[in-house]
């Protein structure tokens, strides 16, 4: 590990972004340019002294799950990314592989909604980024261990992702995350993570064995979607699902039409997600 080259690295790729580059509000005028420390670990989702002290060459040897987390918060390109694991003396993840990098041009279309919950999946599910109205409506995945970050994983073996549809609309949600997976591991019969996700979940859940054996295929497709939110309570939202990374990476954002009541509530939440994203963070996560 070369401790004083990324240091440098580090204090570069700061310096040379801006908090609207990343979704942040500027606030009042800085004395110097760049990002402060303490908002590249909250989007890192590290402790403040963890990454002080990575930038001053003192700091332990940061794991790949913080590595990606580090690439994730500078905006790094994949070439870059890979340097930051070089100088931590790693090898960078596979490029032919479903990367868990997300490109910078699909980072800035996410920091760019504000106002609507908006997400950063892989295909077959696996939560890369999210903005601040998305943790208000379904929580911060990133905060989660990397196994429990996702969602069909969630919805067959956590009973809290449960509760965030209405009853009724359960069914549904379970054949759709089924299918999707059916066709990604058809897709992609050498890449082992989600055939690896479909064995544990055949494993685990009575239910999902069952819809497997249906062998229904269908992919993420706009649609409608009802979701129940403790506090603004019932939002009926409109699901966009781009595609960007050879189709491997999803930007899902979630809508509602002007002039309804989850369009108000939409609003509210937009409130509650800026009021977490002012807290700061307490530990590392690794």
């Amino acid at each position: 590990m070369n401790r004083a080259e990324l240091a440098d690295f580090l204090r570069r790729g700061r310096a040379r972004l801006e908090p609207s580059d990343v979704g942040l509000v500027p606030g009042p005028r800085r004395r110097t340019p760049g990002l402060r420390r303490e908002e590249v670990a909250s989007l890192a989702g590290m402790s403040v002294d963890y990454y002080t002290r990575l930038e001053q060459s003192r700091g332990p040897r940061p794991s790949r799950q913080m590595l990606t987390a580090l690439a994730r918060a500078l905006r790094l390109s994949d070439d870059e990314r890979d340097h930051l694991f070089h100088l931590v003396g790693e090898e960078p993840p596979r490029r032919d592989a479903a990367s868990t990098h997300v490109r910078p041009g699909l980072l800035l279309v996410l920091d760019r909604v504000y106002d609507s919950p908006a997400q950063v999946v892989t295909d077959f599910g696996t939560v890369l980024a999210q903005n601040a109205p998305a943790k208000a409506l379904v929580g911060d995945a990133l905060a989660r261990p990397p196994r429990e970050r996702n969602l069909t994983r969630r919805f067959f073996l956590d009973p809290t992702a449960r509760a965030l549809f209405p009853t009724e609309d359960l069914p549904a949600h379970a054949r759709d995350h089924v299918a999707n997976l059916r066709a990604v591991t058809a897709a992609r019969p050498d890449d082992p993570e989600p055939a690896a996700l479909a064995a544990e979940l055949r494993a685990s859940s009575e239910e999902f064995a069952r819809l497997w054996e249906a062998h229904e295929v269908s992919l993420r497709r706009p649609a409608g979607k009802r979701f129940l939110h403790p506090v603004v309570g019932l939002l009926e939202l409109d699901c966009e699902v781009l595609l960007s990374h050879g189709a491997r990476h999803h930007l899902i954002l979630h809508t509602a039409r002007p002039g309804t009541e989850s369009y108000e509530r939409l609003q509210l939440l937009r409130v509650l997600g800026l009021q977490d994203m002012t807290q700061r963070p307490t530990a590392d996560r690794t």
